[in-house]
């Protein structure tokens, strides 16, 4: 029995050293103060502004609030804003961004409008400081060379920035190269979406959402679903004071529910009222 005890006390001990954000030499969280964070900027393509581009993010500095948005690399290394892998859903197109160039993708259009996807470039310039961005890396594999493409730009933006991925071998490339750059861990409930073919993918994904790939990374803010509960972001937030960033806020009413467990807000299909803070 006693023998018992300790191996799970040392378990239990094993569990948080393993989930633990970074807790010394903590960088300004200044780039998360703003609290509200427009999800791939302030669209709305009932007015012809399609997610992630100029205009959604314009839109999003007019009115005050911080823009998320998402990070590939196309065929020949240059960054650019696009949420999914796959071309389809937003331009009707077959394909990856990662398999056509720059010159390529500029032939494509959003949603429909006349809106091109953006780079990274594009984006620094069009915002100059004015919001903070929360800049998402989209890689599933060990190929993270998107992180340091994209932070030769980013070392020379006078702007607030922070950054985040669902692939922590890219928060640990933060972590080892710009320590004082403020990271975040993307998580979900993993197993609650995905169908495994293999037993190290459930591993894998099993080990994400408990956010023991913390010990990797030392993320400074967890980024969970709101949808879904986690132990480990709780103990994340309450035993170790790490920032707790919820997405996606779609109304008011999940605002409201979300603000007592949550300090940072990912919202998008309406606007915040900032003063009801």
């Amino acid at each position: 029995m006693r023998i018992g005890i300790l191996i799970l006390a040392a378990l239990a001990a094993l569990y948080l050293y393993c989930i633990m954000p970074r807790m010394f030499h903590r960088p300004d969280m200044a780039p998360l103060r703003s609290r509200y964070f427009a999800h791939r900027g302030l669209h709305d393509i009932a007015l012809g502004i399609p997610e992630n581009s100029l205009p959604a993010f314009q839109r999003a500095v007019d009115q005050g609030f911080g823009i998320e948005l998402d990070l590939h690399l196309t065929k020949d290394g240059v960054p650019v804003v696009f949420h999914d892998f796959h071309l389809k859903r937003m331009t009707g197109e077959e394909g990856d961004v990662e398999d056509y160039t720059l010159k390529e993708l500029r032939s494509f259009r959003l949603a429909g409008t006349n809106e091109q996807i953006p780079t990274l470039s594009e984006v620094l310039t069009l915002v100059d400081g004015k919001v903070p961005l929360l800049i998402e890396y989209k890689t599933e594999s060990p190929d993270i060379r998107v992180c340091p493409v994209s932070e030769e730009q980013l070392k020379y933006y006078h702007g607030s920035y922070c950054v985040e991925s669902f692939n922590p071998i890219a928060m640990r490339w933060y972590k080892k190269h710009r320590p004082d750059i403020v990271r975040g861990q993307l998580s979900d409930k993993m197993l609650h979406y995905k169908q495994f073919r293999t037993a190290k993918l459930f591993l894998g994904a099993l080990c994400l959402q408990g956010m023991v790939t913390n010990v990797f990374s030392r993320p400074d803010f967890i980024a969970f679903d709101i949808k879904f509960k986690n132990l480990s972001r709780f103990l994340d937030r309450k035993l170790f004071g790490s920032v707790s960033a919820g997405w996606t806020v779609k109304s008011r009413e999940e605002l409201c529910q979300a603000r007592h467990s949550y300090d940072v807000f990912i919202f998008e299909d309406f606007v915040p009222d900032r003063s009801a803070s």
